[in-house]
């Protein structure tokens, strides 16, 4: 199954895909946010298309303690929202630590923090869609 994993931030979206049998996530892209939440969603629904994806995971930013903050609040309304424009499942999946561990990725090899900050949204999405690709097989 190819899976779309998005990583929701209010001024980018990481965008991560696995392979078409649903094992390996990679980092995709970062759509940057406009001010049309309308034509952010577009631009996944063509990705959605262009990647033959049939199931698009949205990271829910839970607080350490598995709270609902405003963050996840948010992600919760956008992926409800998103479902309502694309014709595949929408699935929200745990992604605390995510940014915490790309960051350390891109730092382990030794990328300059402006270099970090082109790359940090969409490893993020990778490791949260690697998660739930291993959560769904079992392991």
């Amino acid at each position: 199954m190819r899976a779309i994993g998005l990583d929701l931030g209010t001024k980018r979206i990481g965008v991560a895909v696995s392979d078409f049998s649903g094992t390996i996530a990679s980092p995709h892209s970062v759509i940057f946010r406009s001010k049309s939440v309308r034509l952010d969603h577009q631009k996944i629904l063509d990705l959605v298309r262009e990647e033959e994806a049939e199931i698009v995971v949205v990271g829910l930013p839970l607080l350490m303690s598995g709270a609902h903050g405003p963050a996840a609040k948010a992600a919760t309304t956008e992926a409800r929202r998103l479902s309502t424009v694309l014709s595949v499942p929408v699935e929200m999946f745990d992604e605390r630590l995510t940014t915490v561990a790309a960051d350390r990725v891109l730092k382990e090899a030794e990328l300059s923090a402006t270099a970090r900050r082109q790359f940090v949204d969409k490893v993020a999405a990778a490791i949260m869609l690697q998660a739930w690709l291993e959560r769904r097989r079992g392991s």
